[in-house]
């Protein structure tokens, strides 16, 4: 039993820091004035290769349309159980979406990006609507998507 409590009480030390190795980001999208119903967005992380990491934020609640969000739900499968907790509402032309996050600081100057996939109803579709290097030296630097995002920045 003591050996037993000697590992757990190890590996949760080793664990702990690592939790402590996070920060909260604030992502901020701003969309343009399109004609046409709220926009789908997923905001995900990829590796230097484009690989998916993970995803951060989903805003839309119907995972009926999560489809459209074509490069993201391909990556994930389009198992929307994984993004429980993590989605909200659709925005609307012109609106803004302020979303906070916790992530890791091993992500940060690392080769990750920050990528967004877009989709409105009853128009095209944006897979790629832009993606961005995930450094501390892009924070708070506003960036434009290519179809529906005017505006798109996080900051630390």
């Amino acid at each position: 039993m003591k050996k037993i409590l000697s590992c757990l009480a190890l590996s949760t030390a080793l664990a702990l820091p690592g939790l402590a190795n996070a920060r909260p980001v604030t992502l901020v999208t701003t969309l343009k004035n399109y004609n046409g119903d709220g926009a789908y967005l997923a905001f995900y992380i990829t590796d230097a290769s484009g690989a998916y990491v993970s995803t951060l934020w989903v805003a839309g609640k119907k995972s009926k349309y999560y489809k459209h969000l074509s490069d993201w739900y391909r990556a994930t499968g389009g198992k929307s159980p994984q993004i429980k907790g993590i989605s909200g509402a659709s925005v609307g032309a012109g609106r803004s979406l302020e979303v906070t996050v916790d992530l890791a600081d091993a992500l940060f100057d690392a080769g990750y990006n920050i990528a967004i996939d877009a989709a409105v109803e009853d128009m095209r579709d944006s897979p790629a609507e832009l993606s961005l290097p995930l450094t501390t030296a892009g924070a708070g630097k506003p960036v434009a998507g290519q179809q529906y995002v005017s505006r798109f920045t996080y900051d630390l």
